[in-house]
């Protein structure tokens, strides 16, 4: 088959199976069996082996079935650099970037990043910034063998511990980030089954009311940062005000940053030197 027909079969099976951006999901999972760049595939014209074919089909299959394309990929660009992304990590959303741009906006030479998950957050501010030093925590050790295998492959010398937020945690830090598990129970059955039905489930719900991760990373946040220490934290939406409340009960002075939309997104926090 060529490239052109196959490119448009997949496009039209993603479309009928009621996927929204189907052309552009087809074309990502096309151009990773290629091994090429999205962009590049209207200049190719040639037949697909067997084997890409197959590749092809099993790859679209999952997509029908909401898979998330990064999954099927295995991977997802964010901020400057490739992660790899699997089950057991969240996908990397655009929306953190906003958490990056702002932690590169403040002073420090030390970050501790609490449930890092694929490393997004913590590889990108460190790689940015060299000379610098960072730990990443996760209660998941499946999705520290993912950092680990993002931060060698980056050239990032980040460190990793199994934690459950703050447990097991030495010494103080800088800058302590986090996109902590924030949609509450009652909300789990509303979101597409792209996120509910493929994404860990201990990386999106707290399984209460979105805020516990909140409210441990602000009871002890004091304890873990140097003097004049920041925190940044990525919110939903509709969670600035407690949010904000937890680190003022702990003494610090807050600000909301909104992301390109507009939203509510992350919560500066700045406590007293």
């Amino acid at each position: 088959m060529r490239l052109a027909q196959a490119r448009a079969d997949a496009a039209r099976r993603l479309a009928e199976a009621g996927i929204q951006g189907a052309a552009r999901d087809a074309d990502r999972i096309l151009a990773a069996v290629l091994g090429v760049d999205p962009g590049r595939l209207r200049s190719l014209d040639r037949d697909l082996t067997t084997g890409e074919l197959a590749r092809l089909d099993q790859g679209i299959a999952a997509r029908a079935a909401h898979q998330p394309v990064a999954q099927i990929v295995g991977f997802r660009d964010f901020y400057a650099h490739r992660f790899h992304v699997t089950r057991d990590t969240l996908d990397p959303r655009p929306e953190t970037e906003v958490l990056v741009d702002a932690a590169l906006a403040l002073p420090w030479s030390s970050v501790l990043d609490l449930g890092t998950g694929t490393g997004a957050i913590l590889i990108s501010v460190l790689a940015t910034r060299p000379g610098t030093r960072g730990v990443g925590t996760d209660i998941s050790g499946a999705a520290l063998e993912v950092a680990r295998r993002n931060a060698g492959e980056i050239g990032v010398p980040a460190e990793f511990i199994r934690a459950d937020w703050y447990d097991g945690v030495a010494g103080r830090f800088d800058l302590i980030v986090s996109n902590p598990p924030y949609i509450a129970a009652d909300e789990m059955a509303g979101l597409s089954p792209d996120v509910r039905d493929w994404e860990p489930h201990g990386a999106l719900t707290d399984g209460a009311d979105g805020l516990t991760a909140y409210r441990a990373i602000a009871a002890k946040a004091g304890d873990h940062l140097n003097p004049g220490g920041h925190v940044l934290v990525e919110i939903g939406p509709t969670q600035a005000r407690a949010v904000g409340a937890f680190f003022a009960d702990s003494g610090a002075e807050t600000q909301v940053i909104h992301d390109l939309d507009g939203r509510d997104r992350v919560i500066l926090a700045r406590f007293s030197a």
